[in-house]
């Protein structure tokens, strides 16, 4: 092995020198401080692994009942206007920047969820509805085993 200190080839010992461990040959250890191997730690048995806490899949569409609708930046600056309200005025109030304000009216950023229950209250508008517009060819014919590619290839007869 090679002395990391002098780079002299030969049996190397691990020390640490100014905090850093390192390995040195036996001329090299008298400017370092030895040090005691330990031993790796065990892989845990099965037994142990066992015991451990599984993790708790979560099916996130579970509470998507609702969607924003298509034409909401125009439904929230057309319903601040009408309140008489400015962009500056309207951020203020839910507590958001107006470059937030102007880019969600703009539609260059989609609200988050709180967003829009803030915006939903402060304009008195709904910018959510249910999630049962979905096309038709979503809706495949065997839906309780899921989808198939043949559900969506257009067949020619």
């Amino acid at each position: 092995m090679e002395c990391e200190l002098c780079g002299r080839v030969g049996e190397c010992k691990p020390a640490m020198v100014d905090g850093v461990k390192m390995m040195l040959c036996s001329s090299c250890l008298k400017h370092g401080h030895g040090v005691r191997i330990i031993a790796t730690p065990e892989i845990k048995s099965p037994k142990v692994l066992s015991r451990m806490k599984k993790p708790v899949v979560k099916d996130v569409y579970k509470n998507m009942d609702k969607e924003l609708v298509s034409d909401w930046n125009i439904k929230i600056r057309n319903a601040r206007e009408k309140k008489g309200l400015t962009r500056e005025e309207l951020g203020f109030r839910i507590g958001e920047r107006t470059v937030t304000i102007s880019k969600i009216e703009n539609g260059e950023l989609r609200p988050s969820d709180k967003m829009i229950e803030k915006l939903e209250k402060e304009l008195n508008i709904s910018l959510l509805e249910p999630v049962s517009n979905a096309p038709k060819f979503l809706t495949g014919s065997r839906s309780s085993s899921g989808f198939t590619l043949g559900d969506f290839i257009k067949k020619e007869d």
